[in-house]
Protein backbone atom coordinates (compact mmCIF):
# COMPACT_ATOMS: atom_id res chain seq x y z
CA UNK A 1 0.00 0.00 0.00
CA UNK A 2 2.93 1.90 0.91
CA UNK A 3 4.58 1.79 -2.65
CA UNK A 4 1.24 2.26 -4.49
CA UNK A 5 1.14 5.76 -2.64
CA UNK A 6 4.50 6.86 -3.02
CA UNK A 7 3.84 5.77 -7.23
CA UNK A 8 1.05 7.84 -6.94
CA UNK A 9 3.15 11.01 -5.43
CA UNK A 10 5.86 10.72 -7.77
CA UNK A 11 3.68 10.09 -11.08
CA UNK A 12 4.41 13.26 -13.52
CA UNK A 13 2.20 15.33 -15.48
CA UNK A 14 2.23 13.95 -19.30
CA UNK A 15 3.85 17.71 -19.61
CA UNK A 16 6.64 16.93 -17.64
CA UNK A 17 7.39 13.92 -18.77
CA UNK A 18 7.74 15.42 -22.49
CA UNK A 19 9.70 18.01 -21.02
CA UNK A 20 11.98 15.37 -18.94
CA UNK A 21 12.34 13.49 -22.46
CA UNK A 22 13.97 16.17 -24.08
CA UNK A 23 16.37 16.72 -21.38
CA UNK A 24 17.09 13.19 -22.16
CA UNK A 25 17.49 14.04 -25.81
CA UNK A 26 19.86 16.64 -25.06
CA UNK A 27 22.25 15.05 -23.07
CA UNK A 28 22.66 11.70 -25.85
CA UNK A 29 23.06 14.54 -28.02
CA UNK A 30 26.18 15.73 -25.71
CA UNK A 31 27.16 11.98 -25.96
CA UNK A 32 26.95 11.63 -29.60
CA UNK A 33 28.33 14.97 -30.41
CA UNK A 34 31.67 13.85 -28.88
CA UNK A 35 32.17 10.45 -29.78
CA UNK A 36 35.83 9.36 -31.10
CA UNK A 37 35.58 10.67 -34.79
CA UNK A 38 32.80 13.20 -34.53
CA UNK A 39 35.43 16.20 -34.67
CA UNK A 40 38.31 16.88 -37.32
CA UNK A 41 41.34 15.66 -36.31
CA UNK A 42 43.20 18.57 -34.05
CA UNK A 43 39.83 20.10 -33.16
CA UNK A 44 38.85 20.38 -29.27
CA UNK A 45 35.47 21.62 -28.30
CA UNK A 46 34.79 23.28 -25.11
CA UNK A 47 31.72 21.39 -22.72
CA UNK A 48 29.89 24.50 -22.79
CA UNK A 49 29.69 24.55 -26.38
CA UNK A 50 28.96 21.31 -27.15
CA UNK A 51 26.03 21.40 -24.55
CA UNK A 52 25.22 24.50 -26.87
CA UNK A 53 25.49 22.70 -30.04
CA UNK A 54 23.16 19.75 -28.68
CA UNK A 55 20.83 22.30 -26.90
CA UNK A 56 20.88 23.68 -30.31
CA UNK A 57 20.64 20.80 -32.52
CA UNK A 58 17.43 19.10 -30.39
CA UNK A 59 15.20 22.45 -30.77
CA UNK A 60 16.00 22.39 -34.21
CA UNK A 61 17.25 26.65 -33.72
CA UNK A 62 21.13 26.09 -35.67
CA UNK A 63 22.72 29.15 -33.49
CA UNK A 64 26.18 27.47 -32.75
CA UNK A 65 28.96 29.23 -30.96
CA UNK A 66 31.29 27.06 -33.39
CA UNK A 67 32.15 26.55 -36.93
CA UNK A 68 29.97 23.29 -38.20
CA UNK A 69 32.49 22.67 -41.47
CA UNK A 70 35.37 23.15 -39.50
CA UNK A 71 34.80 21.64 -35.71
CA UNK A 72 33.06 18.22 -37.72
CA UNK A 73 33.99 15.33 -39.78
CA UNK A 74 31.46 13.63 -42.16
CA UNK A 75 30.67 11.22 -39.48
CA UNK A 76 30.18 14.33 -37.13
CA UNK A 77 27.50 15.47 -39.98
CA UNK A 78 25.76 12.28 -40.01
CA UNK A 79 25.59 12.71 -35.59
CA UNK A 80 23.64 16.03 -36.45
CA UNK A 81 21.60 15.03 -38.90
CA UNK A 82 20.53 11.84 -36.24
CA UNK A 83 19.91 14.50 -33.80
CA UNK A 84 18.34 17.14 -36.40
CA UNK A 85 15.47 13.87 -37.24
CA UNK A 86 14.42 13.55 -33.35
CA UNK A 87 14.61 17.15 -32.44
CA UNK A 88 12.19 18.19 -35.86
CA UNK A 89 9.90 14.98 -36.02
CA UNK A 90 9.25 14.89 -32.14
CA UNK A 91 10.67 12.41 -29.58
CA UNK A 92 7.60 11.17 -29.31
CA UNK A 93 6.66 10.62 -32.83
CA UNK A 94 9.67 8.95 -33.40
CA UNK A 95 9.77 6.48 -30.06
CA UNK A 96 5.83 5.63 -31.09
CA UNK A 97 7.22 5.32 -34.74
CA UNK A 98 9.40 2.95 -33.29
CA UNK A 99 6.90 1.13 -30.95
CA UNK A 100 4.69 0.69 -33.79
CA UNK A 101 7.01 -0.80 -36.37
CA UNK A 102 8.07 -2.97 -33.30
CA UNK A 103 4.60 -4.43 -32.49
CA UNK A 104 4.07 -2.39 -29.01
CA UNK A 105 0.75 -1.54 -27.85
CA UNK A 106 -0.03 2.30 -27.56
CA UNK A 107 -1.59 2.85 -24.58
CA UNK A 108 -3.59 5.41 -22.80
CA UNK A 109 -0.57 7.67 -21.50
CA UNK A 110 1.37 7.26 -24.72
CA UNK A 111 -1.23 8.25 -25.99
CA UNK A 112 -1.61 11.58 -23.74
CA UNK A 113 2.40 12.72 -23.93
CA UNK A 114 1.57 12.56 -27.86
CA UNK A 115 -1.41 15.13 -27.62
CA UNK A 116 1.10 17.42 -25.43
CA UNK A 117 3.90 17.01 -27.65
CA UNK A 118 2.02 17.79 -30.56
CA UNK A 119 -0.61 20.45 -29.07
CA UNK A 120 -3.56 18.38 -30.04
CA UNK A 121 -6.88 19.00 -28.17
CA UNK A 122 -8.27 15.25 -28.07
CA UNK A 123 -6.68 11.84 -28.13
CA UNK A 124 -8.48 10.42 -30.67
CA UNK A 125 -6.41 9.80 -33.75
CA UNK A 126 -2.96 11.01 -32.54
CA UNK A 127 -1.32 7.55 -33.20
CA UNK A 128 -2.75 7.88 -37.27
CA UNK A 129 -1.13 11.52 -36.55
CA UNK A 130 2.13 10.13 -36.21
CA UNK A 131 2.22 7.40 -38.59
CA UNK A 132 1.51 10.52 -40.97
CA UNK A 133 4.04 13.10 -39.80
CA UNK A 134 6.74 9.94 -40.04
CA UNK A 135 5.88 8.97 -43.78
CA UNK A 136 5.07 12.41 -44.76
CA UNK A 137 8.44 14.18 -43.63
CA UNK A 138 10.88 11.38 -44.34
CA UNK A 139 8.92 11.48 -47.75
CA UNK A 140 9.45 15.14 -48.30
CA UNK A 141 13.18 14.94 -46.90
CA UNK A 142 14.04 12.16 -49.71
CA UNK A 143 12.62 13.69 -52.28
CA UNK A 144 14.11 16.74 -51.58
CA UNK A 145 17.96 14.98 -50.99
CA UNK A 146 17.36 13.71 -54.53
CA UNK A 147 16.45 16.71 -56.28
CA UNK A 148 19.20 18.56 -54.43
CA UNK A 149 21.71 15.83 -54.40
CA UNK A 150 21.37 15.78 -58.29
CA UNK A 151 21.47 19.49 -58.94
CA UNK A 152 24.81 19.76 -56.48
CA UNK A 153 26.79 17.72 -58.93
CA UNK A 154 27.48 21.15 -60.97
CA UNK A 155 28.46 22.36 -57.59
CA UNK A 156 31.25 19.57 -56.42
CA UNK A 157 33.58 17.63 -57.87
CA UNK A 158 32.64 14.29 -56.55
CA UNK A 159 29.18 12.60 -56.76
CA UNK A 160 29.90 11.74 -52.84
CA UNK A 161 30.32 15.43 -52.20
CA UNK A 162 26.85 16.59 -53.97
CA UNK A 163 24.85 13.98 -52.46
CA UNK A 164 26.20 14.82 -48.51
CA UNK A 165 25.29 18.32 -49.26
CA UNK A 166 22.44 17.54 -50.52
CA UNK A 167 21.22 15.50 -47.83
CA UNK A 168 22.30 18.04 -45.27
CA UNK A 169 20.59 20.48 -46.95
CA UNK A 170 17.38 18.48 -47.24
CA UNK A 171 16.78 17.42 -43.76
CA UNK A 172 18.26 21.11 -42.61
CA UNK A 173 15.74 22.25 -44.31
CA UNK A 174 12.50 20.22 -43.51
CA UNK A 175 13.65 20.26 -40.44
CA UNK A 176 14.30 24.42 -40.39
CA UNK A 177 17.22 23.96 -38.32
CA UNK A 178 19.15 26.19 -40.24
CA UNK A 179 22.91 24.34 -39.90
CA UNK A 180 25.00 24.27 -42.54
CA UNK A 181 27.56 22.71 -43.78
CA UNK A 182 29.30 24.58 -46.53
CA UNK A 183 30.92 27.16 -43.87
CA UNK A 184 28.50 30.19 -45.33
CA UNK A 185 24.62 28.82 -44.85
CA UNK A 186 23.22 29.15 -48.11
CA UNK A 187 25.23 32.32 -49.85
CA UNK A 188 27.33 30.10 -52.21
CA UNK A 189 23.47 29.93 -53.50
CA UNK A 190 22.90 33.92 -53.72
CA UNK A 191 22.46 33.87 -57.67
CA UNK A 192 20.90 30.42 -57.63
CA UNK A 193 17.53 31.00 -57.43
CA UNK A 194 16.64 27.17 -57.78
CA UNK A 195 18.70 26.16 -55.14
CA UNK A 196 16.70 28.94 -53.66
CA UNK A 197 13.03 27.57 -54.06
CA UNK A 198 13.59 24.40 -53.22
CA UNK A 199 15.45 25.22 -50.24
CA UNK A 200 11.81 27.53 -49.33
CA UNK A 201 9.62 24.95 -50.01
CA UNK A 202 11.30 22.55 -47.79
CA UNK A 203 11.20 25.08 -44.99
CA UNK A 204 7.64 25.78 -45.62
CA UNK A 205 6.15 22.31 -45.48
CA UNK A 206 8.24 22.16 -42.25
CA UNK A 207 7.22 25.43 -40.91
CA UNK A 208 3.15 25.28 -41.90
CA UNK A 209 2.24 22.35 -39.61
CA UNK A 210 2.10 18.75 -39.80
CA UNK A 211 -1.83 18.52 -39.81
CA UNK A 212 -1.97 20.81 -43.03
CA UNK A 213 0.13 18.58 -44.88
CA UNK A 214 -2.18 15.58 -43.31
CA UNK A 215 -5.00 17.66 -44.55
CA UNK A 216 -4.11 18.72 -48.17
CA UNK A 217 -2.94 15.01 -48.51
CA UNK A 218 -6.05 13.53 -48.05
CA UNK A 219 -7.39 16.36 -50.37
CA UNK A 220 -5.12 15.12 -53.17
CA UNK A 221 -5.67 11.78 -52.34
CA UNK A 222 -9.81 12.24 -53.40
CA UNK A 223 -11.10 9.70 -51.44
CA UNK A 224 -13.70 11.58 -49.25
CA UNK A 225 -15.40 13.48 -51.68
CA UNK A 226 -17.15 15.01 -48.40
CA UNK A 227 -13.96 16.15 -47.42
CA UNK A 228 -13.61 19.68 -45.69
CA UNK A 229 -10.32 21.58 -44.48
CA UNK A 230 -10.16 22.21 -40.95
CA UNK A 231 -10.48 25.92 -39.24
CA UNK A 232 -6.88 25.31 -38.07
CA UNK A 233 -5.41 24.60 -41.64
CA UNK A 234 -7.06 27.79 -43.05
CA UNK A 235 -6.52 29.59 -39.93
CA UNK A 236 -2.70 28.81 -40.14
CA UNK A 237 -2.28 28.83 -43.54
CA UNK A 238 -3.64 31.98 -44.06
CA UNK A 239 -1.92 33.69 -41.81
CA UNK A 240 1.10 32.07 -42.69
CA UNK A 241 0.69 33.29 -46.25
CA UNK A 242 0.21 36.66 -45.16
CA UNK A 243 3.35 36.95 -42.56
CA UNK A 244 5.62 36.03 -46.06
CA UNK A 245 4.30 38.43 -48.16
CA UNK A 246 4.22 41.12 -45.46
CA UNK A 247 7.69 40.20 -44.72
CA UNK A 248 9.33 40.21 -48.50
CA UNK A 249 7.56 42.98 -48.93
CA UNK A 250 8.75 44.77 -45.98
CA UNK A 251 12.48 43.48 -46.40
CA UNK A 252 12.47 44.09 -50.31
CA UNK A 253 11.21 47.73 -49.48
CA UNK A 254 13.93 48.35 -46.78
CA UNK A 255 16.93 47.11 -48.20
CA UNK A 256 15.89 47.89 -51.65
CA UNK A 257 18.41 51.21 -51.60
CA UNK A 258 20.76 49.62 -48.25
CA UNK A 259 22.18 46.40 -48.75
CA UNK A 260 20.33 45.51 -52.24
CA UNK A 261 21.44 48.65 -53.73
CA UNK A 262 23.06 47.57 -56.90
CA UNK A 263 20.91 44.29 -57.57
CA UNK A 264 18.72 43.42 -60.04
CA UNK A 265 15.25 43.40 -59.35
CA UNK A 266 14.87 39.88 -59.36
CA UNK A 267 17.63 39.19 -57.30
CA UNK A 268 16.20 41.90 -54.70
CA UNK A 269 12.84 39.79 -54.99
CA UNK A 270 14.57 36.14 -54.10
CA UNK A 271 16.96 37.43 -51.14
CA UNK A 272 13.75 39.42 -49.68
CA UNK A 273 11.62 36.43 -50.34
CA UNK A 274 13.69 34.15 -48.95
CA UNK A 275 14.83 35.82 -45.95
CA UNK A 276 11.13 35.86 -45.10
CA UNK A 277 10.71 32.37 -45.56
CA UNK A 278 13.68 31.46 -43.12
CA UNK A 279 12.67 34.12 -40.68
CA UNK A 280 9.80 32.45 -39.82
CA UNK A 281 12.21 29.35 -38.44
CA UNK A 282 14.55 28.12 -40.60
CA UNK A 283 17.49 30.86 -39.64
CA UNK A 284 19.29 29.95 -43.26
CA UNK A 285 20.87 32.92 -45.18
CA UNK A 286 21.64 33.72 -48.58
CA UNK A 287 23.27 37.34 -48.08
CA UNK A 288 24.92 38.64 -44.78
CA UNK A 289 22.41 39.93 -42.94
CA UNK A 290 24.67 42.17 -40.66
CA UNK A 291 24.44 44.18 -43.42
CA UNK A 292 20.71 44.82 -42.70
CA UNK A 293 19.77 47.97 -41.21
CA UNK A 294 18.25 47.85 -37.65
CA UNK A 295 14.84 48.51 -38.98
CA UNK A 296 14.51 45.52 -40.99
CA UNK A 297 16.14 43.21 -38.57
CA UNK A 298 13.68 44.27 -35.83
CA UNK A 299 11.04 43.18 -38.47
CA UNK A 300 12.91 39.90 -38.66
CA UNK A 301 12.86 39.50 -34.83
CA UNK A 302 9.41 40.03 -35.26
CA UNK A 303 8.77 37.39 -37.63
CA UNK A 304 11.26 35.26 -35.64
CA UNK A 305 9.42 35.98 -32.48
CA UNK A 306 6.07 35.21 -34.12
CA UNK A 307 7.31 31.75 -35.51
CA UNK A 308 5.73 28.74 -37.35
CA UNK A 309 2.65 26.91 -37.18
CA UNK A 310 1.50 24.99 -34.02
CA UNK A 311 2.54 20.85 -34.39
CA UNK A 312 5.47 21.50 -36.67
CA UNK A 313 9.21 21.47 -36.55
CA UNK A 314 9.46 25.36 -35.61
CA UNK A 315 9.09 27.67 -32.19
CA UNK A 316 7.88 30.92 -31.74
CA UNK A 317 4.52 32.07 -30.37
CA UNK A 318 3.07 30.03 -33.35
CA UNK A 319 0.75 31.37 -36.31
CA UNK A 320 -2.66 30.75 -35.04
CA UNK A 321 -1.83 32.62 -31.40
CA UNK A 322 -1.08 35.78 -33.36
CA UNK A 323 -3.80 35.45 -35.52
CA UNK A 324 -6.65 34.72 -32.55
CA UNK A 325 -5.02 38.07 -30.99
CA UNK A 326 -5.37 39.88 -33.87
CA UNK A 327 -8.38 38.42 -34.54
CA UNK A 328 -9.91 39.30 -31.50
CA UNK A 329 -8.78 42.76 -31.31
CA UNK A 330 -10.92 43.53 -34.42
CA UNK A 331 -13.81 41.70 -33.44
CA UNK A 332 -13.56 43.43 -29.94
CA UNK A 333 -13.22 47.00 -31.83
CA UNK A 334 -16.07 46.75 -33.40
CA UNK A 335 -17.92 45.76 -30.33
CA UNK A 336 -18.41 42.15 -30.46
CA UNK A 337 -17.46 39.51 -27.34
CA UNK A 338 -16.69 36.28 -29.59
CA UNK A 339 -14.34 36.02 -32.79
CA UNK A 340 -16.29 34.16 -35.54
CA UNK A 341 -14.09 33.16 -38.88
CA UNK A 342 -15.00 30.83 -41.68
CA UNK A 343 -18.97 29.80 -40.42
CA UNK A 344 -16.97 29.05 -37.15
CA UNK A 345 -16.26 30.52 -33.66
CA UNK A 346 -13.45 30.48 -31.58
CA UNK A 347 -13.93 29.21 -28.11
CA UNK A 348 -12.70 31.65 -25.56
CA UNK A 349 -10.25 28.99 -23.99
CA UNK A 350 -8.22 29.56 -26.93
CA UNK A 351 -8.35 32.89 -26.38
CA UNK A 352 -7.16 33.25 -23.00
CA UNK A 353 -4.57 30.70 -23.97
CA UNK A 354 -3.18 32.88 -26.72
CA UNK A 355 -2.79 36.04 -25.09
CA UNK A 356 -1.23 34.02 -22.35
CA UNK A 357 1.36 32.67 -24.36
CA UNK A 358 1.89 36.23 -25.75
CA UNK A 359 1.94 37.99 -22.53
CA UNK A 360 4.62 35.50 -20.97
CA UNK A 361 7.14 34.95 -24.26
CA UNK A 362 7.42 38.99 -24.04
CA UNK A 363 7.84 38.63 -20.54
CA UNK A 364 11.09 36.18 -21.37
CA UNK A 365 12.21 38.47 -24.11
CA UNK A 366 12.37 41.41 -21.99
CA UNK A 367 14.07 39.42 -19.34
CA UNK A 368 16.30 37.95 -20.96
CA UNK A 369 16.82 41.13 -23.25
CA UNK A 370 17.96 43.24 -19.45
CA UNK A 371 19.78 39.81 -18.23
CA UNK A 372 21.69 39.57 -21.65
CA UNK A 373 22.76 43.72 -21.44
CA UNK A 374 24.22 42.93 -18.37
CA UNK A 375 26.41 40.24 -19.07
CA UNK A 376 27.45 41.12 -22.58
CA UNK A 377 27.44 44.98 -22.07
CA UNK A 378 29.90 44.77 -25.52
CA UNK A 379 27.05 43.56 -27.37
CA UNK A 380 24.33 46.04 -28.89
CA UNK A 381 20.84 45.87 -28.17
CA UNK A 382 19.56 45.14 -31.41
CA UNK A 383 22.08 42.22 -31.84
CA UNK A 384 20.94 41.04 -28.31
CA UNK A 385 16.99 41.32 -29.17
CA UNK A 386 17.79 39.76 -32.58
CA UNK A 387 19.61 36.89 -30.91
CA UNK A 388 16.87 36.28 -28.53
CA UNK A 389 13.76 36.44 -30.51
CA UNK A 390 16.03 33.73 -32.80
CA UNK A 391 16.80 31.27 -29.97
CA UNK A 392 12.86 31.43 -29.17
CA UNK A 393 11.38 31.24 -32.13
CA UNK A 394 14.37 28.30 -32.71
CA UNK A 395 15.07 30.21 -36.08
CA UNK A 396 18.97 30.31 -35.59
CA UNK A 397 19.53 33.54 -38.01
CA UNK A 398 22.27 35.70 -36.15
CA UNK A 399 24.49 38.88 -36.52
CA UNK A 400 27.56 37.10 -35.52
CA UNK A 401 27.71 37.81 -31.74
CA UNK A 402 27.08 33.99 -30.49
CA UNK A 403 30.24 32.83 -30.39
CA UNK A 404 31.57 36.04 -28.24
CA UNK A 405 28.37 35.32 -25.54
CA UNK A 406 29.75 34.82 -22.04
CA UNK A 407 28.87 31.72 -20.23
CA UNK A 408 26.12 33.04 -18.98
CA UNK A 409 24.64 34.40 -21.89
CA UNK A 410 24.83 31.02 -23.41
CA UNK A 411 22.91 29.22 -20.77
CA UNK A 412 20.32 32.42 -21.23
CA UNK A 413 19.96 31.22 -24.99
CA UNK A 414 19.96 27.56 -24.28
CA UNK A 415 16.71 28.30 -22.29
CA UNK A 416 14.93 30.22 -24.85
CA UNK A 417 15.92 27.27 -27.43
CA UNK A 418 14.91 24.94 -25.19
CA UNK A 419 11.40 26.35 -23.96
CA UNK A 420 11.03 27.48 -27.78
CA UNK A 421 10.84 23.61 -28.74
CA UNK A 422 8.86 22.12 -26.16
CA UNK A 423 6.64 25.17 -26.20
CA UNK A 424 4.88 27.54 -24.11
CA UNK A 425 2.15 25.46 -23.29
CA UNK A 426 3.88 22.74 -22.29
CA UNK A 427 5.95 24.53 -20.91
CA UNK A 428 3.51 26.55 -18.44
CA UNK A 429 2.12 23.10 -18.04
CA UNK A 430 5.40 21.60 -16.39
CA UNK A 431 5.49 24.70 -13.60
CA UNK A 432 1.92 24.02 -13.42
CA UNK A 433 1.96 19.95 -12.86
CA UNK A 434 -1.57 18.59 -13.07
CA UNK A 435 -4.38 20.71 -14.12
CA UNK A 436 -6.81 21.46 -11.24
CA UNK A 437 -10.43 21.82 -12.09
CA UNK A 438 -12.01 24.64 -9.65
CA UNK A 439 -15.45 23.01 -8.26
CA UNK A 440 -17.01 25.78 -7.42
CA UNK A 441 -16.99 29.63 -8.32
CA UNK A 442 -17.39 33.13 -6.83
CA UNK A 443 -19.70 35.81 -7.61
CA UNK A 444 -18.70 37.86 -10.23
CA UNK A 445 -18.08 41.49 -10.13
CA UNK A 446 -16.54 44.13 -13.01
CA UNK A 447 -13.29 45.69 -12.94
CA UNK A 448 -12.57 49.01 -14.70
CA UNK A 449 -10.18 47.79 -17.49
CA UNK A 450 -8.60 50.77 -19.66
Amino acid sequence: MRTFQVKQKIKFAPAQVIVTYYFIAIAVSVILLNLPGVHRPGVHVDFIDSLFTAVSAVSVTGLTAINILETYSVFGYFMLLLILQLGGIGIMSLGTFIWLVSGKKIGLRERQLIMVDHNQPKLSGVVNLIKEIVKILLLIQLVGAIILTLYFTQYYDTFKEAMLHGIFTSVSATTNAGFDITGESLKPYHHDYFVQIITSLLIIFGAIGFPVLIEVKEFLSNKNKNFRFSLFTKLTTITYAILLVFGTLMIFLLEMFNSMKGMAWHEKFFTAFFHSVSSRSAGLTTVDVTLFQEGTNYLISVLMFIGASPSSVGGGIRTTTFAIAILFLINFSRGKDNIQIFHREIHLIDVFRAYAVIILALGMVFAATILLSITEPNIPITSLIFEITSAFGTCGMSLGITGDLSIIGKIIIMILMFIGRVGLISFLYTLGGKSNKTKYRFPKERVIIG
